[in-house]
């Protein structure tokens, strides 16, 4: 019998269903609606089929999809041809090239096979079919035909389809494109040349890494989580586990970065926005909940600098994720002016337990004990706010209130744009010391200590920047003396806590456009299965 890999059920333009296992005498013969060579090849197949169709069994597997029909039509076949889809069939036959013939006896053994058109095999070929099965040869002038044609690659080879088959085939989970590295490159240059890095030298994805990854998680290695922009790319699990491992995770990190993914992929934040302005605008992330300490997140001292694994890899494979899958490169979409070193990485986790107030996914309407991912867009920070001598509650909130001033600029004020502001411990402990200070109060308080005349708003000869003159002039004194403080709306002034137990030395992120045409802040709760 022939080999059973090779055994197929396949279905024909009319949907039936046509199952080849070997038995009988069988003329199998592979074609693509595009290859001239197949072309040539099909009234051929014709005439065999109207001579020897009653004392074998033709079938044509065609690898065009749609096009099989237009195929048949074109050659007026009557033989069953047949989708293979995927071009499982091809891959699993062996095939290099198209037109591929194999002619089965009766006992299930190839006898004859070949690729392409070599006018005498396909004659010699006819001859052996009407010998063995008692058939009138073909009627077929093979004068007319071309003495030889080269076939066409098999449409299993191209690169996305064959690296999905052998994956099948090896019996994993992995379904993107392989890139092969010659045995003399260097991994670390080639990923550099091939433009995966982000200017840093990256783990190579090999499949071993990937499935270990992929452990990291429940979900499907092939669930769609989002498309990404710029250039909508199908980020599937797998792929941002690929992602994952040249940022150097650790498998047990990959679903708080796949909730990273879903949040900024969502149109409200806009991340083809935030990627693409030249302002700078880079992602920040702020992972809350039980998650933090499972995985060994750094809240307390240097929580947005160096020295822990999780939080730099885990900002940094988002970013390789809207690099990579997005097509978010430095000199494509992205167009900085001056760059962001936040577009490496900026991930970090709340100081819960030494915060009086509410964590941030409890404002933001999630359970304390929910894990989760928060993502804004900012442009700048982070700023340290330093204050190491105020006493006094309302000081500290003032200084914190002063310190965002300079968010975009200090004369530009009612500003419809979020800012996010990291207070350190010692802060948080001078600002409850008379009892509970809410972030109600420090939010007016920081609106109380930014407001400023309007008249301060008005351009002049120290800088061009706020209100025209022109303006200035239609709103009168009287409306120029009013204040204004430096938010729009205390909504914009996002609070959390984290940082080392010593040191007077709060921090701020000035946020980009807020909003529809800008960019929303998005929380994900990370499905920890």
């Amino acid at each position: 019998m022939i080999d059973t890999g090779r055994a197929f059920t396949l279905t024909d333009l009319a949907g039936s269903q046509h199952d080849f296992d070997g038995n009988g005498p069988s003329l199998i013969c592979f074609v693509k609606e595009d290859c001239e060579t197949c072309n040539i090849a099909g009234p051929v197949l014709e005439a065999f089929q109207k001579a020897y169709g009653h004392g074998a069994k033709l079938l044509v597997p065609g690898q065009s999809g749609e096009k099989n029909a237009e195929f048949a039509r074109r050659h007026g076949l009557t033989m069953p041809v047949l989708a293979d889809e995927g071009c499982k069939a091809s891959f699993e036959w062996d095939i290099e090239i198209v037109p591929a013939v194999f002619w089965i006896d009766a006992g299930g053994k190839v006898v004859t096979k070949f690729e392409g058109f070599v006018r005498d095999d396909w004659q010699a070929l006819s001859d052996q079919i009407a010998t063995q099965t008692k058939q009138p040869k073909a009627q077929i002038d093979w004068d007319s035909l071309p003495a030889w044609r080269p076939g066409c690659g098999s449409k299993h080879f191209d690169p996305e389809i064959y690296d999905k088959l052998r994956a099948e085939a090896d019996g994993s989970v992995l379904r993107a494109r392989k890139v092969e590295v010659a045995s003399g490159d260097d991994m670390a240059e080639f990923m550099f040349d091939q433009g995966f890095s982000d200017g840093l030298p990256l783990v190579p994805p090999t499949p071993e890494r990937v499935m270990r990854m992929l452990a990291g998680t429940h979900r499907d290695p092939q669930e769609v989580i989002a498309t990404v922009p710029p250039n909508m790319g199908v980020g599937t699990v797998e792929k941002i586990a690929i992602n994952a491992v040249m940022a150097g995770c650790k498998p047990e990190y990959l679903p708080v970065v796949i909730a990273a993914v879903e949040a900024v992929c969502t149109d409200e934040f806009n991340i083809h926005g935030v990627t693409a302005t030249t302002m700078g605008a880079a992602t920040v992330v702020v992972v809350n909940g039980p998650i933090r300490d499972k995985i060994g997140m750094n809240s307390g001292l240097g929580a947005m600098g160096a020295g822990n694994r999780a939080n730099a890899t885990i900002g940094r494979a988002l970013r390789l994720v809207i690099r990579n899958v997005g097509g978010a490169t430095t000199g494509g979409v992205e167009r900085s002016t001056l760059g962001n070193p936040m577009k490496f990485t900026m991930c970090f986790a709340e100081n819960e337990e030494v915060s009086p107030w509410e964590p941030l996914h409890v404002e933001r309407g999630f359970s304390k004990d929910d894990s989760v991912v928060t993502v804004f867009a900012m442009t700048g920070g982070p700023v340290h706010i330093v204050d190491q001598t105020s006493r006094v509650p309302d000081q500290i909130a003032g200084s914190l209130g002063q310190g965002l001033e300079g968010v975009f600029l200090p004369k530009m004020h009612n500003l419809p744009i979020d800012a996010l502001l990291v207070v350190c411990p010692e802060h948080i402990k001078t600002m409850t010391r008379d009892g509970d200070y809410s972030k109600t109060r420090l939010r007016d308080r920081i609106q109380e200590v930014t407001a400023r005349p309007l008249s301060e708003m008005v351009q002049d000869d120290h800088s061009g920047a706020g209100i025209s003159l022109a303006d200035a002039e239609k709103l009168g004194a009287e409306k120029l003396a009013q204040v204004a403080p430096k938010f729009a709306s205390t909504d914009y002034i996002h609070i959390v806590v984290a940082g080392g137990e010593a040191g007077k030395f709060s921090s701020a992120f000035h946020g980009w456009s807020t909003g529809p045409t800008g960019s929303i802040s998005v929380s994900r709760k990370i499905d920890l299965g």
